[in-house]
Order: C-alpha cells, then sequence, then structure tokens
C-alpha cells in the first residue's frame, strides 16, 4: 500500500456498492443539497463541491432528476431538510486512525451512533484533533497499471498540475492538491485513460498495518460506520492485507 487508505478499494471488492445502491444514492442527495445550498449555488461550473458532487452522483447512474431535485432542495427551491456537517475523530483496533465526515438534521443522534458503533467495533472516539492531523485533503486518482504507460501519465498529470504520480504493485496513484483535482482528471480524461477511482479525499500521512483479528475488527467498523446514515465518508490509515479482505468478501 502506498498512503492511500484504500477504504473505497475495500468496498468495492466486497461488493458493497452494488448491494447498497440505494444508501449510495441517499449520501450522494444529502452532499449534493448540502454542496448546492454551502457552496456558492446551483450552477456546478461556479460551485465546485456540487460540481465534485454531481459526478460522483452521475457516476453511480444516478437518474437525472434525482439530481435536480437534490440541487432544488439545496437552494431552497422544493422544500428539504436543514443537514449539519460534523467531523468526528477517533481510534479503531490496534490503534488505527479513524476519520469520520456526518452529514446529519440531528447530531445528538449521530455522536451517540457514531459512539455506539466505535464501542461496540472495538474502538473509541476520540477528542476533536486527536488525529486529523494525520491526514491531508487531496485529489487522487487510482490507474490500473494495465491501463496506462507510466512515462506518459507522468507526463500528462504533472503538466496538468498534479503533485506526484506514484505506483504500488498494481496501480498508480495520481495525488493533486484539491484546487487541481479537476483539472488533472480532465487531462487524464481527454487521453482517454481510464481509472478505478477519482476523488478529493483525505490521505494518511502514515499508515498503521494491521493483521489477523485486529485487520478483520477494522473492516467490521468501518463497515458499519458506513452503513450508519448520518455518515458520509470514513477515512482510516489502517493497512489491511489482501488476504484479509478477500476472506470476508
Amino acid at each position: 500500500m502506498s498512503g492511500h487508505s484504500k477504504w473505497s478499494t475495500i468496498k468495492h471488492k466486497k461488493g458493497a456498492a452494488d448491494a447498497k445502491r440505494g444508501k449510495i444514492f441517499t449520501k450522494l442527495i444529502k452532499e449534493i443539497t448540502v454542496a448546492a445550498r454551502m457552496g456558492g449555488g446551483a450552477d456546478p461550473e461556479t460551485n465546485p463541491r456540487l460540481r465534485t458532487a454531481v459526478q460522483a452522483a452521475k457516476a453511480q447512474n444516478m437518474p437525472k432528476d434525482n439530481i435536480e431535485k437534490a440541487i432544488k432542495k439545496g437552494t431552497g427551491e422544493l422544500e428539504g431538510v436543514n443537514y449539519e456537517e460534523s467531523v468526528y475523530e477517533g481510534y479503531g483496533p490496534g490503534g488505527a486512525a479513524v476519520l469520520v465526515e456526518s452529514l446529519t438534521d440531528n447530531k445528538n443522534r449521530a455522536v451517540a451512533d457514531i459512539r455506539h458503533i466505535f464501542n461496540k467495533r472495538g474502538g473509541n472516539l476520540g477528542e476533536n484533533g486527536c488525529v486529523a492531523w494525520i491526514f491531508d485533503k487531496k485529489g487522487y486518482i487510482n490507474i490500473d497499471k494495465k491501463a496506462a504507460d507510466e512515462d506518459k501519465l507522468m507526463e500528462i498529470a504533472l503538466d496538468a498540475g498534479a503533485e506526484d504520480v506514484r505506483e504500488d504493485e498494481d496501480n498508480f496513484e495520481v495525488i493533486t492538491a484539491p484546487e487541481d483535482f479537476d483539472a488533472v482528471k480532465d487531462a487524464i480524461d481527454q487521453a482517454a485513460i481510464s481509472y478505478a477511482e477519482a476523488e478529493v479525499t483525505m490521505l494518511p500521512q502514515n499508515i498503521t498495518a494491521l493483521v489477523g483479528k485486529e485487520a478483520e475488527q477494522m473492516i467490521r467498523l468501518m463497515e458499519a460506520l458506513d452503513d450508519c446514515d448520518d455518515v458520509q465518508k470514513v477515512y482510516t490509515n489502517a493497512d489491511i492485507p489482501e488476504e484479509v479482505m478477500n476472506s470476508m468478501s
């Protein structure tokens, strides 16, 4: 593992995305609504947060009507729920760092549910700031090595403003500043290079290797948090072996 927590990859490997499409749509609608309300209006071209949310929704084949209704709820054209944003920090099995982003209409319920999940799954919810320093907000694009020539990819990505192109055994990872993500992604799209993931995410500065029971417990903790209706995204610096992921798929 070369730095990304790979939680989204874990979910993909375990087939969670297709099994939970309804839950994914709910989370995306929340994000679109909040982005339209807080990010600067209903035009994705002038609202980067909304643009990213709409792109994510389209990647999940969300119907256009659903996207438009979510935007209108955010701008007040349609009646909608007022969601509040919160970030929670804690530790999982083996001391791995966990960062939780929440969008909720009831913060008391959200923190109680999140604390319960941590306690039940071998972790503990910590104080603000306890693990946030471990993570940096970055653009991240994951490309299978079979999909691109390394030299060509590096030239395209770095010319477009990427900070780094690195590799592990199977993938290239393109890292960008958040504000440069769209430009780099567009350049890769124009080069017809396919990718497995492309998002603005929280990348850990260091990793905590987990094995055996602790690795299994960590996956269960992350799954439980991801299943929580008030949780939008979950990040960790845990490094979980492929064999453990495969055995639990």
